[in-house]
Parts: C-alpha cells; structure tokens; sequence
C-alpha cells in the first residue's frame, strides 16, 4: 500500500507461550493482508503455525486450520462464546447507573443451554421458507442497481451495488427508513474498524446502535406491522415475553450481520468474476451452475472470523492456553487450509469438496446463512444476464478492510457500451 500501516505495540509474551507458537501478525494492520487479502490468507494457512499466539491488539491466540476451526467451534465448553464469565458480568452490572445495561449481542455472545433459548426465535423468522418469500423483492432490486449503472460501462462495486443491495434488504426487513441507510452503515463501519479496545469503549459503541434503533423498537411493540422487530416482539424466550433489553440486544446483532457481511462476500466475487471473463462466459452458458460458483467463492473468499474465550484451562493441538484468554477462529484461513483442500487458493468450480466454514460451525451457525445465499445467486444471475463481460479496471487496483470482517474496500470494474 502506498502508506505503511501502523502497526498495534508489542503486548509481552506469557510464560506459557513457547517461542515456536508465535506469530506476529496484526489482524487489523497486517500490510500484506490489507495489499491482497485472499493471497495473504493462503499464506497464513500454509506457513503459520496451525494455532498461534500474536503480540498484537493485546495478544491472543489465532487457529487457522478447518478441523481445528470447525472443532473449536462446536466445543462451546471450552471456546465460549460470552465475552465475561458470570463474575465478571455482574460486577460490570453492579457498576453501572440504574437506569444502565450491559449491552450484549445475542443470541451470538451466548453459550447453551442459554443460547438456544434465545435463538429459537430468530430460527423462526429466518427460517428458508421465509427467506424464499423475499427472493422477488431481492431481485426487483438487483435489476434496479444493475440497471442504474449499465449503460455507463463502469462503475465501482461496491459503492453503486455491493453495499446498497445487501444494506436495503435488511432495512426493509426491519422497517428501518431506507434514507438512513449512511448513518446506519457509519455506526457499524466505526464498530468494526479499531481493534478490541476496553470493554467501556465496546459498550459505548453498541449502546450508540441500540438507541438509534431505540424508536423503532418502541413503535413496533406498540404499532406492529409485518416487518422483522413485529415478528420478533410477538415471540417468546422460555415461554416470558420479550423486554425492550432484548430486542435491543437481537438488533444490535442482526444490525452488524445485516450491514456488514453480504457486501463482502458480493465484492470478492464480483473481482473474481471480473478477473475471470472465462467464468463469466461459462456461467452465462450454463446459469444452474451459479450455486456451485457461490458455494466455492464462499469458501475461497471468506470474510468474518469468529471470537472466543478460553472458558478453562486446556491444551488444544499442542497449545497450553488459559483461561480468559481471547481465542480468534480465523475462518477466512481455514477455508484454504492446504491439508483439507487441494490447491486451495484456486477457484475450482468442479471442486468435490466445497465444504467450508464461512457461516461458521455448531451452535453459532450462521443465521442468515440462507438469506445470504439467496441475496448472492441472485445477485450473480442478474450481473452476468443484464452486462457484458466486465473487468477490473487496471488503473483502479483493489484495496481491502481487514479485521474481523474482511472484504474489499472498493472494486472498479468496466465493460463495454
């Protein structure tokens, strides 16, 4: 990159971090990972240590490997997912005003038994027969973008597409006014761009998305519509109604998720396609197999990672880690992890094993999962029917956010008029 990133200062290494198992690298300020992420990435799964420990951003563990992701995943005893142990949690709580709370993301910050009371709510209004239901909305809105930029024969992605189809859904899902769709996307941007920071300056943050969502979720309950916020304030958790607390705290994570993760995905495919006119020419000829291209660019291209808390003491694949200690599943490079696929950074449409951990594994599943798919193919099928063979702009090279979403920041693309 043209600047030279600054990277996070060094946090000391603990004694039980032997010297093999570390790896200095910054999530947020790697330069080759912020220069051209996927080739970073399929570095990283080759050459680093399959679980590592970085100085950086306070330092924490990272696994890399697809098994050891996937096992981690499902093992929510040890890797749990609730950023505070109970102790910690209510100390927070005792500290805060009256009229204060502890702002949570849910049902993603929760551990069964716990977690599944509170997703089964969510299971229903996401479910795929509902998701199927939005697939001609979806697509109205496809065409629309699409169209905006046809005769131009250029625009940049994800500025004129990638972020305005995904971003619109999702408000129209929730009923929030399309017109703050900026401000929206501002409030997460500024959420995911810094590293962990302290847990005051964490919950300052989500404490700004639940107010700005304070309104709405006042007007739902009391006016329901159709939208998403009606159906979730006429569920229920273990049989009680919902509080405002908690539908704060569903909509603080379906406001990440849904402003912040298909947009990533649309922009790696999109440079993908644009960089392979023989692919687009391929699935011109041949659409049914748009599916099998968006699962493998699902798993070549991956863009969240998951974090966790050592919930004990253990050893996990050679690793002494400790309680308390943050751990990251990096499944950006689990994905084209060299011991589970074959030549993983290549693209393979024809690949048997597609498998892959971008919705993540166990309980934590991804949610939108079947929402996102429809929102891609759609996008794919309507790109590759309504332009012609497109292409990158050489003059425009693309540049990538890193983090814990990683993704293009801009994809310029051109094509004849």
């Amino acid at each position: 990159m043209s600047d030279t990133l600054t990277q996070t200062r060094l946090a000391p290494q603990p004694a039980h971090v032997p010297d093999a198992l570390v790896y200095d690298f910054d999530m947020y300020r790697d330069e080759a990972l912020n220069e051209n992420a996927p080739e970073r990435l399929v570095d990283i799964a080759a050459n680093a240590p399959p679980v590592f420990w970085t100085p950086r951003n306070g330092g924490h563990w990272m696994v890399t490997r697809f098994r050891l992701v996937t096992s981690a995943g499902r093992d929510w005893e040890h890797f749990s997912s609730e950023p505070f142990t109970p102790e910690e949690a209510e100390a927070m709580r005792a500290a805060l005003p009256p009229d204060e709370q502890i702002y949570l993301p849910v049902p993603i910050l929760l551990d069964p038994p716990v977690h599944t009371a509170f997703r089964k709510p969510l299971n229903l209004v996401f479910a795929p027969k509902a998701m199927m239901a939005m697939q001609d909305s979806i697509r109205r809105l496809a065409i629309e973008l699409i169209e905006n930029v046809k005769d131009q024969g250029h625009c940049e992605f994800m500025s004129a597409i990638g972020e305005p189809m995904p971003v619109q859904v999702f408000l129209e899902m929730f009923g929030l006014p399309l017109e703050r769709q900026d401000e929206f996307r501002k409030i997460v941007s500024d959420h995911l761009s810094e590293d962990f920071g302290e847990v005051a300056d964490q919950q300052r943050k989500l404490r700004d998305m639940a107010k700005v969502m304070e309104d709405t979720l006042l007007d739902r309950r009391d006016n329901p519509t159709g939208d998403l916020i009606s159906r979730l304030w006429q569920t229920t958790v273990d049989g009680r109604a919902l509080t405002l607390e908690d539908m704060q705290n569903y909509c603080i994570l379906l406001f990440i998720a849904g402003l912040d993760t298909v947009m990533n995905a649309m922009g790696y495919a999109v440079r993908h396609f644009a960089a392979n006119p023989e692919l687009q020419e391929e699935l011109r000829a041949n659409p049914a197999l748009i599916p099998e291209a968006t699962e493998e660019l699902l798993r070549r291209y991956s863009f969240v990672m998951s974090n966790r808390r050592a919930a004990s003491d253990m050893t996990f694949a050679g690793a002494e880690i400790k309680a308390g200690e943050r751990v990251l599943l990096y499944n950006p490079a689990a994905n084209v992890d060299p011991d589970e696929f074959p030549d993983p950074g290549t693209f393979d449409l024809h690949r048997e094993n597609k498998a892959h951990v971008t919705f993540a594994s166990g309980p934590h599943r991804c949610l939108g999962s079947h929402l996102a798919r429809i929102e891609l193919q759609t996008l794919y099928e309507e790109m590759l029917a309504r332009l012609p063979t497109f292409r990158l702009d050489p003059d425009k090279p693309v540049r990538y956010r890193c983090g814990p979403v990683i993704g293009p920041r801009s994809v310029h693309i051109r094509w004849d008029v």
